[in-house]
């Protein structure tokens, strides 16, 4: 590919303006890269006919510096930021980005020309390090120690607030020393780039563009108690107005240091065949198209105060509802079978409904076989040591221990009765499911008034 002159460059870009030929076949006709015609075709679209009309060019370090901050700032590419800025080649950008990244902003000063002088050069290569053993040499130690003393300091400081140190952290606490200590020595001592700890310097004095949202998403975050991690949020957010991508909430959740609770284990009632086990009628089919339709239960055991409790519920495949449940200090018959008849007495007569649960013993015995069979009740069980075959109820098991059984602390058992009680409706009436986009209760109200 040979040299063009200006005349031929802005001929080539009116070929394409005025005729019909593409951007890569007059590439092709002059033997050079697409790439290359582009970029002539954007240096006339900012400049006109001057773009290609220049002499020799010298730029500053801060002339360097703009172009390098503007590329930064606005995400526009190398060759585009050289078509804007009327720089003949993208490589001359890269090596400037490349300079600052490794030698800090001093490496975008314009060179001397010209051969350095050789006895210059040996004098400014002299060591100025002071002997060791003398009075400089141990004042200058002891400057050194002073200050890792105070860096480290500040940066133990940041470390038991919020965990992981990064290198906006360490720019922050250089900022601090600046006045006291040397800035290089307290760069080399961080092991940050200086380009780095210029690039944070200039965003303090920017407002946080997202400092409204981080107030919003701590507020759903205090109000749900830490029971909603990212996702949840994003949806909540999404239910007031705010179009947020649930990446941007991770992060902004990950600064504040905000986390959804961790689950806990369950208890498990199976103890072999000591009556009637019934097919797997359900089939993993945990959709339902109305209310009470298909019901799914459990027990779940809680240990506090050297205690057990266990709480065996119903919740209703439709929406995701708590229809009702019993809380006892033991896991006997009685605590499913009056489960079973506060449930019943919400369904209305002669209406088709499955019950899915596992092979536990409760749900094996005669007594709960014929209550179900006398309403006409479809008796559905998961397959043997099969957890995912009643994964609903399993999830909301794990929801229950994480966001209120670990999170909270109670005086007594009967408090936690009492909070378990507020929970369980704050579940059914407030607490927003993902799938629905709603809590379960909205979501069954919005179905019958559409009804």
């Amino acid at each position: 590919m040979g040299k063009f002159n200006a005349d031929e460059k802005l001929k080539a870009v009116l070929r394409y303006y005025e005729s019909s030929e593409s951007l890569k076949s007059i590439a092709r006709s002059l033997g050079v890269d697409h790439t290359v015609f582009l970029n002539w075709i954007r240096q006339y679209e900012h400049h006109g006919e001057k773009a290609f009309r220049k002499g020799y060019t010298s730029y500053t370090a801060q002339d360097k510096l703009d172009v390098l901050q503007y590329m930064n700032e606005f995400g526009t590419s190398v060759r585009e930021t050289a078509a804007i800025f009327n720089i003949a080649s993208h490589s001359t950008i890269l090596s400037w980005q490349k300079s600052l990244e490794s030698h800090g902003i001093d490496a975008l000063q314009p060179q001397k020309k010209g051969r350095l002088s050789m006895k210059k050069g040996s004098k400014d290569q002299k060591s100025q390090t002071p002997a060791e053993g003398t009075v400089e040499a141990l004042q200058a130690e002891l400057e050194r120690l002073r200050m890792e003393n105070a860096y480290f300091k500040k940066v133990e400081c940041l470390s038991s607030e919020q965990g992981k140190i990064t290198k906006q952290d360490k720019a922050k606490v250089v900022y601090e020393l600046r006045n006291e200590f040397s800035v290089k020595a307290l760069l080399e001592l961080a092991a940050i780039p200086r380009s780095t700890y210029y690039y944070v310097i200039k965003t303090f004095e920017k407002p946080d563009k997202d400092a409204e949202l981080k107030d919003i998403i701590q507020a759903i975050y205090k109000e749900h108690q830490g029971r909603y991690g990212y996702r949840r949020i994003r949806d909540e957010l999404a239910s007031r107005g705010w179009k947020v991508n649930h990446k941007k909430v991770q992060r902004l959740m990950k600064k504040l240091g905000l986390k959804c609770l961790v689950r806990m284990k369950k208890y498990k009632s199976y103890k072999g065949t000591v009556g009637k086990t019934a097919p797997n009628h359900l089939d993993r089919q945990f959709t339902s198209e109305a209310p009470n339709e298909k019901w799914v239960t459990d027990i779940t055991e809680f240990k506090l105060f050297g205690e057990k409790l266990y709480l065996s519920p119903i919740l209703d495949l439709f929406n995701g509802e708590i229809i009702t449940y019993t809380l006892g200090s033991r896991p006997t018959y009685s605590l499913v079978s009056d489960m079973l008849d506060a449930g019943l007495k919400r369904l209305p007569e002669e209406h088709h409904l499955l019950l899915h649960s596992d092979q536990g013993w409760h749900y094996q015995m005669k007594p709960y076989r014929h209550a179900l069979k006398s309403r006409g009740i479809l008796q559905s069980m998961s397959r043997k040591g099969n957890c995912y075959d009643n994964a609903v109820i399993e999830s909301f098991f794990g929801i229950l221990k994480s966001e209120f059984l670990y999170y909270n602390e109670f005086e007594n058992v009967e408090h936690f009765k009492e909070e378990l009680k507020k929970y369980i409706e704050y579940y059914n009436t407030k607490r927003l499911k993902t799938k629905l986009k709603m809590s379960p209760v909205q979501y069954r109200t919005h179905f019958e008034k559409a009804a």
